[in-house]
């Protein structure tokens, strides 16, 4: 039994997600399973919503969770053993209206997880894609103009 250890990490931030990973795999030696629960989420019109805060959504639900994963799959390799869990979001499978920037990042996700898994089955590695349907999510109204505000966490 390992006592807990916590380890503050903001997803979105790529450049310090190997660190993060590093640091796990220092303390404990592997990760048995991995799971990526971590999502933002955006609402408005495709042309409302700046280039800016696509990438920051992109970052956030696509390469956040890949980054983490190639950081800790090679350790699952070497030990052939590990589940990765990628918990994403029926918007994976079907986009709707003023969620673009949520639904591409969500449906990357998914193509990269479903080739992820074929690749992993002979290293008998399990990866898992759990798509659901809405969540009640936490919320802050956005003041005018504060796009960062507007973003669901």
């Amino acid at each position: 039994t390992y006592a807990p250890k916590l380890i503050l990490l903001d997803i979105s931030d790529i450049s310090c997600i190997r660190d993060v990973a590093k640091e796990i795999l220092n303390c404990y030696g592997c990760v048995d399973i991995l799971i990526n629960n971590a999502s933002m989420k955006v609402k408005g019109a495709v042309q409302s919503i700046s280039l800016e805060l696509d990438k920051k959504i992109m970052d956030a639900n696509y390469f956040g969770p890949i980054t983490l994963t190639k950081a800790i799959l090679p350790n699952m390799i070497s030990r052939r053993t590990g589940q990765i869990v990628l918990i994403n979001s029926i918007q994976g499978k079907i986009g709707i209206p003023f969620r673009a920037a949520y639904a591409a990042s969500k449906h990357a996700a998914v193509g990269f997880f479903d080739c992820l898994r074929a690749e992993m089955e002979e290293f008998d590695i399990s990866v898992s894609t759990v798509n659901p349907t809405f969540i009640c999510s936490y919320h802050r109204q956005p003041a005018p103009g504060n796009w960062e505000a507007s973003i669901w966490k």
